[in-house]
């Protein structure tokens, strides 16, 4: 009988291969005052998939990224991987970095999110002594750079010496770092240049190729959904209001939220005022 908890999985009928629930996230509750950020949000990521949230500013998507991730918390829901409950916050260091290990999260902005102070061996030495102190530092070090196009003088460099698109690379190296199931990605290109864009979501998908790797893009760039997701998630005031296969929900989406954001890309024709006037009617 096949193994359908393996990503390889085929039947004897030569089905696709079944792969198995890495994320899953059920029911989740948040609010601020009387502001429900996230209002009964689920949904699950397969080994080695690839799922966009987008939405607005204020749509809730970032604040989900940040529940699963574990800076913020819930007021009600799971978010489990493998099927380890990540919401029950049990005390110890152990616990703690074991936890870390399971998620990362790829900020914006990697200028912010990296010590201008620390050269970029330094940064990644520093993580793997702490999850992973027996470890051969210096020949993970160098496979890490490797994995994301960069090499020796980059790891002797400090941020402000390198190029945005280079930090962000680093960034992506750094959590690699901690081999983690699942890599939430929080507006990651969204402050490069549209060819620098093209190499890390290039980068991104070779590393999800070989690695099995589960990636939660969250985004406002339909662009970058369309090109590197497998499912979308739609959300609007907190709330999912539409999900599905990336390609089928951009090529025929059912709600008038999805068909106002495909609407709002600009191109050819586009009339801004009408985009304003569906957007107060909605």
């Amino acid at each position: 009988m096949p193994d359908l908890n393996r990503e390889d999985t085929v039947d004897p009928k030569g089905a696709p291969a079944v792969r198995r629930t890495v994320l899953e996230v059920v029911g989740l509750h948040r609010a601020f005052g009387g502001v429900r950020a996230v209002d009964d949000v689920s949904f699950t990521l397969a080994e080695g998939g690839s799922l966009g949230i987008v939405g607005e500013s204020g749509s809730g998507k970032t604040t989900t990224a940040r529940i699963v991730v574990g800076l913020e918390r819930a007021d009600a829901g799971q978010v489990l991987v493998h099927r380890r409950d990540r919401t029950e916050h049990r005390r110890g260091r152990a616990h703690r970095l074991a936890r870390a290990r399971e998620v990362q999260l790829v900020f914006q902005d990697p200028y912010l999110s990296l010590d201008p102070r620390t050269t970029v061996g330094a940064a990644l030495r520093e993580t793997l002594r702490l999850h992973f102190p027996d470890a051969d530092h210096p020949r993970r070090i160098a496979e890490l750079l490797d994995q994301v196009g960069l090499g020796e003088r980059e790891a002797d460099a400090l941020p402000r010496q390198l190029s945005g698109g280079q930090r962000q690379r680093v960034a992506i190296a750094r959590a690699l770092a901690v081999e983690p199931a699942v890599l939430v990605l929080d507006e990651a290109v969204a402050a490069l240049d549209v060819s620098v864009q093209a190499q890390i979501l290039n980068l991104l998908a070779d590393i999800r190729a070989r690695t099995g790797i589960g990636y939660l893009f969250i985004t406002h760039d339909l662009g970058v959904v369309r090109c590197v997701t497998d499912d979308v998630v739609v959300m609007r005031h907190g709330r999912i209001v539409e999900s599905g296969p990336t390609a089928e929900v951009l090529a025929h989406p059912q709600h008038d939220y999805t068909r106002l954001l495909l609407d709002s890309v600009p191109r050819p024709g586009w009339d801004p005022r009408s985009i304003a006037a569906a957007r107060r009617a909605l």
